[in-house]
């Protein structure tokens, strides 16, 4: 869209980045404190949770977003409407508290994701944990920092499936299509006749699952889920070599939307290595896994 790319040339990424920055650690403070004092409803099952502090922190950090930035739009998780998409000018892609869960059980891998989208392609990325004090940021074409210290690019590091460590997540459908789907693929990977891989590990939150392939410590990971949940991270896992392509039957180099609902995330390596890793994956997919259901 011409419009939001002539806008692209005039927005300062970097302040973008410095005002995510300070409304991210604020927001940290307030989650911080709230960890292990809230209450939760059911969203869509028991396992599918939300707390009166998701609504608080989306409703702090979009005043403070279209304070700064009036003229930009807003994509948060818990003021989502069912059938929306993420507009193409200009947008902040919001989670609040990516891993509620681990907030209720007070678990320290939840945090804040605020992301940063043009033409739905994600351009500046935050994520803050603050019980481990951990801030991810990152600029599209300027690299990704952890606590201020750059993250180094990981394109020559190897990269195959077999010696790969996974994200893999059980998510919040325990029946139907997609649970069966993930079920049996993780199966074949982890099994010794199928993919053998080294392990996995699921941190219960999207976001740092990638930023931790941002580091390096992560390999690959194969989800459906929302843009709130992956664009900050995003930013940092390209930064640093990494690729994402479509969850299904996704193919090396082609781009993809920031809300397709469907990922493959690859870490930075050689690009032969991220073919074949993402070939071999692709050998152990049972089936294809359909967006995820907003509640």
């Amino acid at each position: 869209m011409s419009v939001s790319k002539e806008i692209n040339h005039d927005i300062n990424l970097d302040r973008v980045l410095e005002v995510l920055t300070r409304v991210a650690k604020e927001a940290g403070a307030i989650i911080k404190k709230r960890n292990g004092t809230t209450t939760f409803d059911n969203k869509k099952n028991s396992v599918d949770l939300v707390t009166e502090v998701d609504q608080q922190v989306e409703d702090f950090i979009k005043k403070e977003l279209l304070e700064e930035f009036p003229d930009f739009e807003f994509f948060g998780e818990e003021s989502f409407v069912p059938g929306s998409r993420v507009p193409l000018g200009p947008t902040f892609i919001v989670d609040p508290i990516d891993g509620t869960l681990n907030f209720i059980h007070e678990f320290p891998f939840s945090c804040t994701s605020l992301g940063f989208s043009i033409n739905r392609k994600p351009m500046v990325g935050v994520v803050y944990n603050p019980h481990l004090d951990l801030l991810f940021t990152g600029i599209r074409g300027k690299g990704a920092f952890l606590n201020g210290d750059r993250l180094p690019s990981l394109k020559n590091k190897p990269l195959t499936l077999q010696s790969s460590i996974l994200a893999l997540e059980g998510g919040s459908d325990r029946e139907g299509h997609n649970f069966e789907t993930k079920q049996s693929t993780y199966k074949s990977l982890l099994s010794k006749k199928g993919g053998m891989v080294h392990g996995y590990r699921a941190y219960g939150s999207a976001a740092m699952n990638l930023c931790y392939m941002a580091t390096g410590a992560i390999d690959g990971y194969w989800e459906n889920h929302n843009s709130w949940d992956c664009c900050a991270a995003w930013v940092l896992l390209e930064e640093t070599g990494g690729i994402v392509i479509h969850g299904n039957n996704g193919k090396y180099g082609e781009p993809v939307d920031v809300d397709v609902n469907c990922y493959f995330y690859v870490r930075g390596a050689p690009e032969e290595d991220q073919k074949k890793f993402i070939t071999s994956f692709q050998e152990h997919i049972t089936g294809e896994l359909q967006g995820p259901e907003i509640h």
